[in-house]
């Protein structure tokens, strides 16, 4: 019986080692903190690139504005008797300036997108490592019930080899009572 329980927990370990694909639980929760680590550091470097790209924004639509004035003043001060110019120059800034509104909500779209891109990586790491730990309790769990399951079989073992030694003088004084009467 003790043979088949040993068996037993020899299987159940060398399932859970498969399981872990034989690395130390050591090895397991390096790899998760890492992954937290890399974690943080794409969340931190997203937080920088939006910063980065809100003040690129901010500069380039001054910059144009200040060009816009300084071209229309100076294009203004030149052409002031014609008015047909003026109305082209100003066709002419217009579409300038949705030509770079477009481009800047373009470059806007994309570092959406590779928000959103890296925001979903965080999310499924999030996931494989809750569900690492899930079955990491798991696992620990089936090792604790192995291990009791085992303990249990050793102390009945144990009790049994007791209660075999402790019977033997009995069985025998009965034995040598009844050959004597």
């Amino acid at each position: 019986m003790s043979l088949h329980y040993s068996r037993q927990y020899q299987e159940e370990i060398e399932a859970l080692n498969q399981v872990a694909r034989h690395r130390p639980r050591s090895t397991l929760v390096m790899g998760i903190q890492q992954e937290n680590r890399q974690i943080r550091e794409l969340q931190q470097e997203n937080k920088e690139l939006r910063t980065s790209l809100e003040e690129h924004q901010s500069a380039l639509e001054l910059i144009m504005s200040k060009y816009r004035e300084q071209v229309f003043r100076l294009l203004m001060a030149s052409k002031r008797d014609d008015p047909g110019i003026v109305t082209q120059l100003k066709e002419q800034h217009t579409n300038e300036m949705q030509a770079h509104i477009d481009k800047i909500n373009e470059m806007a779209t994309v570092m959406k997108k590779a928000i959103e891109v890296d925001e979903g990586r965080a999310c499924e790491d999030e996931e494989r490592i809750k569900q690492l730990e899930l079955e990491n309790r798991g696992l620990r769990e089936l090792l604790g019930i192995s291990r009791e399951a085992f303990l249990v079989l050793r102390r009945d073992e144990r009790d049994d080899a007791s209660d075999s030694t402790s019977l033997s003088p009995l069985v025998t004084s009965s034995d040598l009572s009844l050959r004597k009467s």
